[in-house]
């Protein structure tokens, strides 16, 4: 049975990787200040922990991921294809009998149930009872999820200690998401001591086994050298990996290293229609790297229309642009209707397109300082 959520346990985003975007030649070169230290990228949680102050020093836990047999019970099986098929009814009772005769997926099943409100009402007391009972039994899922339980303080108070330990026996047993989230810890600093070298080792085993978010995370540390040789080709190597994964980011940023042949040959056209991909997923810097080429015809044929209408987009995410503003202006009113109504087309009701037109043109909030970092 695999893990069915995934959280984060830390806040930030990763911008190890922020230089890559001045590369691309799309944009006016602008100063920057590189970032003191990385942060990580997270997962979506439901409710961030409490800050807290630094944990006084401790041994902190270690891990070393290795394989874990993967479960051949046909009797676990049904359980599990019950809950793929939404009966979580069903489920719920097969997994009860499957739990009481001592199984611990079927108990990490439950906790699923209980934890996430399929079947029953959310309990988290009896999530957390049921994962606990699944962890004890070694169940790397159970440990895994009962650590992010411990993190956002649901079932119980917030010990992210305990969290650490459940991760890294987690990640011991195998389990890609623990190695990732742990490696967050190492690379945070803060509820273990930061250990770059350590980060990256455990990144490399999640990416390894096929975890998006840990490879596109150890490709900036391949790209900065943090923690590991700075390696522009492994970097791309493992974007591209992470893209094929749908990891938006990754798409974004392995674009722009076909665009600029960084780290891999040029390719222009599969650098854009990458661009393409992760501005149809929302990404406003995509979508601003998008307008750009268009706008220009940059690798591309010149379809001015079209770009201003993803420049539109990217403007209500706060990714704005100097230039393509003077481009808008610029548009006879034929055309800037023509450019509005595809934007509001894309948007739908959620804002007036004439608010991000013509009106901000020359705006500082607009400005294209911002289009080349997150």
């Amino acid at each position: 049975m695999k893990t069915l959520r995934s959280f984060s346990i830390l806040a930030g985003s990763l911008l190890l990787a922020s230089s890559a975007f001045a590369q691309i030649q799309l944009t006016p070169p602008v100063a920057q200040t590189p970032a003191a230290k990385p942060k990580p990228k997270p997962v979506v949680v439901p409710k961030k922990p409490a800050a807290e102050t630094k944990a006084p020093a401790t041994t902190p836990p270690t891990a070393t991921v290795i394989p874990a047999p993967a479960p051949n019970d046909p009797r676990v099986d049904l359980v599990y294809g019950a809950f793929q098929r939404g009966e979580y009814r069903t489920a719920r009772d097969l997994a009860m009998t499957r739990a009481q005769a001592g199984d611990p997926k079927a108990m990490t099943m439950l906790g699923e149930l209980y934890s996430n409100a399929l079947g029953t009402k959310r309990d988290d007391a009896k999530a957390v009872d049921w994962y606990k009972r699944a962890a004890d039994n070694g169940d790397r899922e159970a440990m895994f999820e009962l650590a992010m339980m411990r993190f956002e303080g649901r079932g119980g108070p917030t010990d992210r200690m305990e969290a650490a330990r459940l991760l890294a026996s987690s990640a011991k047993l195998g389990e890609p998401k623990a190695a990732y989230n742990l490696a967050l810890l190492y690379l945070d600093g803060q509820t273990l001591p930061q250990d770059l070298r350590r980060s990256a080792e455990l990144l490399r085993l999640a990416a390894d086994a096929g975890n998006a978010d840990a490879q596109y995370a150890l490709a900036t540390f391949y790209k900065e050298g943090t923690g590991v040789p700075k390696d522009l080709e492994k970097a791309a190597e493992l974007l591209q990996m992470a893209a094929l994964a749908d990891n938006v980011d990754a798409e974004v940023e392995y674009a722009i290293a076909l665009f600029n042949g960084t780290g891999t040959p040029k390719n222009e056209p599969a650098a854009i229609a990458l661009l393409r991909k992760a501005a149809k997923q929302n990404s406003p810097i995509a979508q601003n790297r998008l307008a750009r080429v268009l706008v220009l015809g940059q690798g591309v044929p010149m379809d001015r229309i079209e770009g201003l209408k993803w420049h539109l987009i990217a403007k209500t995410s706060g990714k704005g642009d100097l230039m393509l503003d003077e481009v808008f202006a610029q548009l006879s009113p034929e055309d800037r209707s023509k450019v509005e109504a595809l934007a509001h087309r894309w948007l739908g009701d959620q804002v007036g397109i004439s608010q991000v037109g013509v009106s901000q043109v020359g705006s500082k909030q607009a400005g294209g300082s911002q289009a080349g970092s997150k």
